[in-house]
């Protein structure tokens, strides 16, 4: 399945997305993408996510089959924009706002919150730092963080990490902003 990644569960489960032949897009891989979605919970009805550097669209789409209310995808090459957009036709998902836009200009310029927030950019730019910083004003409360990324990511005293996995060569955490405070963390009473 070369260029292609199939939405695991939900209303377009098994349905099989394609994306450009681009050295940087590399899909989240399906066993991650079922652990997130099991630690998000199965049901993500009403859920308002942002996937801020959409790719193939696996995360964002994924979401959305899972019931999410919007989910807002942000790509910057009109390439892979153009076959985001041919995925969501064939979709019929209406509940996605694709925005074709650099991430960092995204974040500057969007002043709405999301209860998830995939960011997952290309390793080689090392931007996680920098965007996590930035990310605290725009989630709602109670709001998770998915970070993708090719290392353990670096301990950040503004956030707290809920869960974490490790699937070969690929780091993943859920971030709870330390800045909304710990009472509203899932699982806490």
């Amino acid at each position: 399945m070369k260029n292609k990644v199939r939405i695991i569960a939900g209303e377009w489960r098994s349905r099989v997305l394609v994306f450009p032949d681009k050295t940087e897009l590399r899909p989240t891989p399906d066993r991650v993408r079922e652990t997130v979605f099991n630690w998000l919970g199965q049901d993500m009805s009403g859920k308002c996510c942002l996937d801020l550097f959409a790719g193939s669209g696996a995360m964002g789409f994924e979401a959305a089959s899972r019931g999410a209310g919007k989910v807002v995808m942000v790509e910057s090459s009109p390439g892979v924009m153009t076959t985001l957009r041919a995925s969501s036709l064939k979709l019929g998902a209406s509940q996605v706002d694709l925005v074709a836009m650099d991430a960092s200009n995204f974040i500057d310029l969007d002043a709405r919150r999301f209860d998830v927030i995939f960011l997952d950019p290309p390793y080689r730019l090392g931007l996680l730092p920098e965007l996590l910083s930035r990310l605290h004003g725009h989630l709602s409360p109670g709001g998770l963080v998915y970070v993708e990324s090719d290392s353990l990511p670096e301990a950040r005293a503004e956030w707290q990490v809920w869960r974490q996995g490790r699937a070969g060569k690929v780091f993943y955490q859920l971030l709870k902003s330390l800045k909304h405070g710990k009472s509203d963390l899932p699982g806490n009473v």
